[in-house]
């Protein structure tokens, strides 16, 4: 029965045994729920140690849980033909230094079984979407850090996946290269493919995703949509033209915290419904609104706060 999921776990947990490095086990990830729907990209974030990379490794077969239960595309994962229908990035890439683009692609095309015709025609579709098409004659050890990221991109799109789990797949782009990452993914997604994304560039999956989900020693910490996960607090950032004692001491009877600086002031109420009465308070005092603007968390602050905190 096809599910609305392309990747689902079910208290996913890989403890490492004892060695002459660990005296102890380790547990790298630790009772594990994840709810991936179809045509969303996901954003999986943690700090390093944090368990995503033991995470992807265990979707894609090449590590084995100790307990639980993984799934891809609604067939257990490590399955080789659920495998033919995932594209994969990782961090650590290391290709074929003799093998220009072209062959390269042709290689995995035919691992994956195509056609020669329908390898060709997939070759020229990939690199043109990576913006590697003048330079499909060329070989991959003749190509920058940049350009073999964009080669890797290449492959895991290659057999035209209905997910594509991507490891870092920024790591090692300029700006541009960023920018074309996340017009591919918007691509890859108005053709309903499914994007697993892991990054440290928050900025990155706070452009691209949908839905995120953050984890620490092993455990999800906090999982859900962006937009709700960013919601505006019950902070605002306000600016008086008038600016005077009078006011400053009406903002602070009716928020719990403000700060100024340069004339910049930062006010928190106890509840979003308060705002209304802080800004009738300033105006009360005789202040004159220029800003009064909710501010919106960054994927970044609460990526930070949720790690600190727990």
């Amino acid at each position: 029965m096809k599910t609305s999921f392309a990747i689902e776990t079910r208290n996913l947990r890989k403890v490492y045994g004892t060695g002459v490095l660990r005296p102890k086990p380790f547990v790298a990830v630790d009772d594990l729920n994840l709810r991936v729907e179809r045509g969303m990209a996901f954003g999986f974030l943690g700090p390093n140690g944090a368990g995503k990379t033991t995470t992807i490794n265990m979707l894609l077969g090449s590590v084995y849980a100790t307990s639980g239960a993984a799934s891809l595309l609604d067939m257990p994962a490590g399955n080789r033909r659920v495998r033919a229908r995932v594209g994969f990035l990782p961090e650590k890439f290391q290709f074929h230094d003799y093998l220009t683009a072209e062959e390269f692609l042709d290689l995995h095309g035919r691992l994956y079984g195509m056609e020669r015709k329908h390898r060709r025609a997939q070759a020229h579709e990939a690199l043109d979407m990576v913006g590697l098409l003048d330079r499909r004659k060329s070989r991959i050890g003749e190509f920058s850090k940049g350009m073999q990221q964009r080669i890797g991109l290449a492959q895991a799109i290659f057999n035209n996946p209905e997910l594509v789990i991507l490891d870092e797949p920024t790591s090692a782009l300029d700006p541009i290269g960023r920018r074309s990452v996340r017009d591919l993914i918007r691509r890859l997604k108005e053709k309903n493919t499914t994007v697993f994304l892991n990054s440290h560039l928050l900025s990155e999956i706070e452009m691209t995703c949908d839905e995120v989900a953050i984890i620490k020693s092993g455990r999800i910490v906090r999982q859900g949509k962006l937009d709700d996960l960013l919601a505006a607090k019950a902070t605002v950032d306000v600016r008086v033209d008038n600016y005077s004692p009078a006011i400053a001491d009406a903002i602070a009877r009716a928020s719990i915290r403000f700060q100024e600086t340069e004339g910049a002031i930062q006010a928190s109420v106890a509840d979003p419904k308060d705002l209304p009465d802080l800004a009738a308070a300033i105006v009360g005092a005789g202040g004159r609104l220029r800003e009064f603007t909710p501010r919106r968390e960054s994927l970044e602050e609460l990526f930070i706060r949720v790690v600190d905190e727990e």
